[in-house]
């Protein structure tokens, strides 16, 4: 049943949605803050001093999120089942979903609340309610606020902790032998002493991580590509000639919808970038910028850096060695992890399978302040909060020790809803979105 309805919602609903929100939204926005990049380029080399978390830190804590599993395991996933061609639209879905993630933060980033402290946080959750509440329906509101939360404190449970720690625990079984459950152990020990410290104290460590092993990562593909440039012609011809064969029905429109490609490469995309799904604002909701249409910027950085960027990266060194495809169907970490050794040698495993430990640990860090988040717009006990961090610590544990593949058909169907939910609300909110990028550049 979940399959059949992740075949509409993921298939179908939200690569439509996203599509068209992405290109309404361009169009509606003139172009928006793509059209004016010098300010933009401007605006985010602009660094002030600042006692709170800085643009930059938000931005390096919504990437923690994004840094994960999508770019390792969501790539190498959306190859096996959707061809080369899935890269295609893992492209086309961030160009779009672009001004869609700046959209997003513009609005999050408006509605924040302040806490006690004077530290700000928001997020979708919270914008629904505005909205709604200015279309003079709240209670719907409230009603699509709350199944939001819910369903990203599904999310942060299964994509953010499950899947994240099954990668690193088999990153870790396959090059050096380890036993998974030493894996999730010592993961989930950090983990008590981390989830729930706080949005300060996560952004000053995703703020020295994230630009370590991006570099880091980045620096090892060019590696392979420089060894392996020969190969590349052909890997991208490969992405090019399969993105429009449709492989799961034939013909038609209704047979473009439901291409593999399109289905896996758009889900694997968003499920990299997180543009459109609501989630990163989270993130973006907690710097101490003074304009929403400023902390944008950083979400349009976001998606190039981590789609454009590191999953192009990641998906031509599987493509220029097509035998790891085969070999390595059902293991999305061990193809990507054989892919580099293939050219590098096993010290390539082995960095593989580090970067694969600080991208899933980064990840479950962010994720988990994710579903806190939510936690606390549902409720503001205490003891809700300790019972969301055992649960954390729980999933973290059966992570290294289930086999994921049912959770992906979840996440799917979680972050498909969540992404329905959110743009709804943002085309809803379009007028205001479009006010504060004029004033911003004087539209």
């Amino acid at each position: 049943m979940l399959s059949w309805l992740n075949g509409w919602i993921s298939g179908v609903l939200t690569p439509l949605a996203l599509m068209g929100c992405g290109v309404g939204f361009l169009w509606y926005l003139r172009g928006g803050p793509l059209f004016h990049l010098p300010a933009v380029f401007r605006a985010m080399l602009r660094r002030e001093r600042t006692d709170g978390i800085s643009p930059f830190r938000a931005l390096t804590l919504a990437l923690a999120g994004t840094l994960g599993v999508g770019n390792i395991v969501g790539v190498a996933s959306a190859i096996a089942m959707g061809g080369a061609g899935a890269i295609f639209w893992m492209w086309v879905s961030a160009l779009v979903a672009m001004i869609l993630k700046y959209a997003e933060i513009v609005l999050a980033v408006k509605h924040r609340r302040t806490d006690e402290q004077g530290i700000p946080y928001g997020g979708a959750t919270y914008y629904i309610r505005d909205v709604f509440d200015r279309c003079r329906a709240p209670r719907a509101g409230r009603v699509l606020a709350a199944v939001f939360a819910l369903l990203c404190i599904m999310d942060a449970l299964s994509t953010g902790c499950v899947i994240q720690v099954n990668a690193v625990a088999k990153a870790f079984e396959g090059v050096f032998g380890l036993p998974v459950w030493v894996c999730g152990v010592v993961l989930t020990v950090v983990c008590l002493f981390l989830v729930g410290r706080g949005v300060s104290s996560l952004s000053f460590l995703t703020e020295r991580l994230v630009p370590l092993m991006t570099g880091g990562y980045l620096l090892l593909s060019a590696a392979v590509l420089i060894l392996r440039a020969e190969a590349i012609p052909q890997a991208l011809t490969g992405i090019f000639q399969d993105a429009f064969t449709p492989q799961s029905v034939a013909g038609g429109a209704l047979g473009f919808l439901l291409n593999r490609g399109v289905r896996y490469g758009t889900m694997r995309g968003l499920l990299s970038n997180e543009a459109g799904c609501g989630t990163a604002p989270i993130a973006h909701a907690a710097s101490d910028t003074k304009s929403p249409a400023e902390q944008g910027f950083w979400g349009l950085f976001e998606v190039f850096v981590d789609t454009i960027l590191l999953c192009t990266v990641t998906a031509l060194v599987i493509l220029v060695e097509p035998q790891v495809i085969e070999s390595f169907a059902g293991d999305g970490v061990m193809m990507t992890i054989a892919a580099y050794a293939a050219v590098l040698g096993q010290g390539a495993a082995c960095f593989l399978a580090v970067a694969v430990l600080l991208f899933g640990f980064a990840t479950v860090i962010c994720w988990s302040h994710y579903g806190a988040e939510c936690i606390r717009y549902l409720t503001r006990r205490p003891a809700a909060q300790t019972v969301y961090h055992i649960a954390v610590c729980l999933s973290v544990l059966c992570g290294s020790l289930l086999a994921p593949d049912s959770l992906w058909d979840a996440a799917d169907f979680a972050i498909g809803t969540m992404t329905l939910i959110n743009l709804s609300v943002l085309f809803l909110a379009r007028r205001e979105i479009k006010e504060e990028t004029e004033i911003y550049f004087g539209g």
